[in-house]
């Protein structure tokens, strides 16, 4: 006697094996995509000098020509002034944002056409304030930090300085945020262009004979602060 659910059974492997053809062209098709090859790196700079920023803190956005291209790809910048991003090659537009970074743009978008070979570029910005000459020292329990705080926008661009800070912090990722500072102390800004400051150093554990310090500058009605370069003091 034919089995009743044998039409079944062959509707169903049937079926089955169709999925499981589909699946495999799927998977080639995963393996055969095309990944970005091309490396856009460069620095934001005032006059060739890199902008010092914090920690995940400051970005931008790259715009690629190209149909069904339209969303923007967000590029970080770095700590040290630098950034890098992974893409394919072809015509962008770099685009700061209003209210990104301790500074103002010069240009609203800058054109980038990028080789297979990759290119790097510096984006020349107008910074509110730069740091200069910040020092570090240990004295006692203690970390001392002097520094000039240079304004370099004046006007009606400029704007007042808020705080000057020292920040402490067992790694090289120092920053205003709480999560990247273990010790800090503001000084007196009286007077930008002779900063000194002093903080006691903080218990650590574990235990190490070094951390790391940093200068940073909040901006009145300006979001991200500006930054001197991070020292490691050993002690």
């Amino acid at each position: 006697m034919m089995n009743p659910y044998k039409h079944i059974i062959m509707k169903v492997k049937y079926y089955l094996g169709m999925l499981g053809v589909i699946i495999a062209l799927s998977s080639c098709e995963v393996d055969n995509y095309e990944e970005p090859n091309a490396f856009l790196t460069g620095r934001i700079v005032y006059q060739g000098e890199p902008i010092l920023v914090g920690q995940s803190e400051v970005n931008f956005e790259l715009y690629q020509s190209g149909f069904g291209k339209d969303g923007p790809i967000s590029v970080l910048v770095a700590p040290d002034g630098t950034f890098s991003s992974r893409l394919f090659a072809g015509e962008y537009r770099l685009a700061l944002l209003d209210g990104q970074g301790p500074f103002r743009k010069l240009q609203d978008s800058i054109p980038i056409s990028l080789p297979d070979s990759g290119t790097s570029l510096d984006v020349e910005v107008a910074p509110y304030y730069m740091v200069r000459n910040s020092q570090f020292t240990k004295n006692a329990d203690a970390i001392t930090a002097t520094a000039q705080i240079e304004k370099i926008l004046t006007g009606d661009q400029g704007t007042d300085v808020e705080k000057v800070t020292l920040f402490l912090n067992k790694t090289q990722i120092v920053s205003n945020n709480g999560d990247r500072n273990i010790a800090q102390a503001d000084a007196d800004v009286t007077d930008i262009s002779n900063i000194s400051v002093s903080v006691e150093i903080p218990n650590i554990q574990p235990a190490q004979n070094y951390i790391f310090a940093r200068i940073g500058v909040k901006m009145v009605n300006v979001e991200d602060w500006i930054f001197s370069p991070v020292e490691k003091i050993d002690f």
